[in-house]
């Protein structure tokens, strides 16, 4: 936990929730464990949805889709969702949740290893989030800026890592200290690439805001 959680319970407390389907999803990934954003991130969103108005979003990590779901819903009528998942016993149950949110055309599921599939990726997306594994959030980063489109906005999740990555790398324990080192090496390249405008936010377990104000 990154913030009070005083904070955070009132906060919640006056969020408006999302759709009913959204909502039974959320429920369900809550009761088998399966990890999902929290509320404050996805108020977050919806907001980020709201100002950039995305008709081409890429989501690196679909789990059991709740989020790919909630930036379909949340974006112009039209948006198209491409998102990435290798994990072979969620892949099912997003697609039956797509099917239920009746979003098969607008979003697509491409199945395998992020790394791969990115660098084979073409096009450009104006609204990239990243929720992945988190210590491959520096390798996916070329591929994630070749295909991010001028002026698009990349949100990157739970960076903080429950606060270990402001800590000292020897206050972590010795087997975090790799994804401690590639967190904090990926927070400095999204704040000191020239092509970036990018804030830091302690919201939900961090998140990253980044804006594409210049191509290389």
């Amino acid at each position: 936990m990154i913030v009070e959680q005083r904070f955070i319970t009132y906060m919640n407390s006056l969020d408006q929730g999302n759709t009913e389907l959204l909502n039974q999803i959320e429920n369900e990934a809550l009761d088998t464990y399966v990890p999902i954003i929290r509320k404050e991130t996805q108020s977050l969103l919806k907001v980020l949805l709201a100002l950039k108005q995305p008709m081409n979003i890429l989501e690196v990590g679909t789990a059991i889709g709740f989020s790919t779901i909630l930036m379909s819903e949340y974006s112009p009528v039209g948006c198209k969702v491409t998102t990435i998942e290798k994990y072979e016993k969620r892949i099912p149950v997003a697609k039956e949740n797509f099917k239920r949110a009746e979003k098969e055309n607008d979003i697509i599921l491409l199945e395998g290893d992020a790394i791969e599939i990115l660098q084979n990726l073409n096009g450009s997306f104006d609204f990239i989030f990243m929720d992945a594994a988190k210590g491959q959030y520096l390798n996916f980063f070329p591929d994630i800026m070749r295909l991010l489109a001028p002026s698009g906005v990349l949100v990157s999740d739970n960076v903080m890592q429950d606060g270990d990555v402001i800590q000292s790398r020897y206050a972590v324990t010795r087997r975090n200290r790799t994804i401690h080192s590639r967190m904090r090496d990926y927070l400095y390249e999204l704040t000191h690439n020239e092509q970036l405008v990018t804030t830091i936010l302690p919201i939900g377990d961090g998140v990253t805001i980044s804006t594409k104000v210049r191509e290389e």
